[in-house]
């Protein structure tokens, strides 16, 4: 089955993220033994400091691990398949300046040996090229882009 680049951009940026997830989850198992195993200690002050530690370090995990799920949710809203003529949630746009993918901010990715930059729609510059069309510029400090295609 042929994959357009865009399909490939979205389970590259997809995969990423289950790839976090899935880390961050096993992280929050170990703490969570290591903090059983402080409960069984009774080694006094040393011992609830220890455990304090890893609550904060469980709550760390928890709101990374929340944000990770939240852009997860956005992402599986998104239909690579879906091309519109004016640039929505899950655009791949070809810009003066570059790739660029509207969905979450995850960064830059070599992806079919193509660079693309993966950014919210309610980032400023996302923000800025929402409903835009082809051929149409914005510019967001003293940088201008210029739609060139939207898939």
């Amino acid at each position: 089955m042929y994959m357009t680049l865009k399909q490939k951009i979205y389970n590259h940026f997809l995969r990423s993220l289950q790839d976090k997830i899935s880390r961050l989850q096993m992280v929050l198992l170990e703490l969570k033994e290591s903090s059983s195993n402080e409960t069984k200690s009774t080694a006094g002050d040393k011992h609830e400091t220890a455990l304090a530690m890893l609550q904060i370090e469980q709550a760390n995990i928890n709101s990374q691990l929340h944000d990770l799920l939240e852009k997860k949710s956005v992402m599986e809203k998104i239909n690579p398949a879906v091309v519109s003529t004016t640039v929505v949630n899950g655009s791949l746009l070809n810009t003066s300046r570059g790739y660029l993918y509207i969905s979450i901010a995850s960064g830059k990715a070599i992806v079919g040996g193509v660079s693309v930059t993966s950014l919210s729609s309610r980032s400023p510059l996302g923000a800025k090229l929402m409903g835009r069309s082809v051929g149409e510029k914005v510019e967001i400090q003293n940088t201008a882009y210029t739609i060139d295609s939207i898939a």
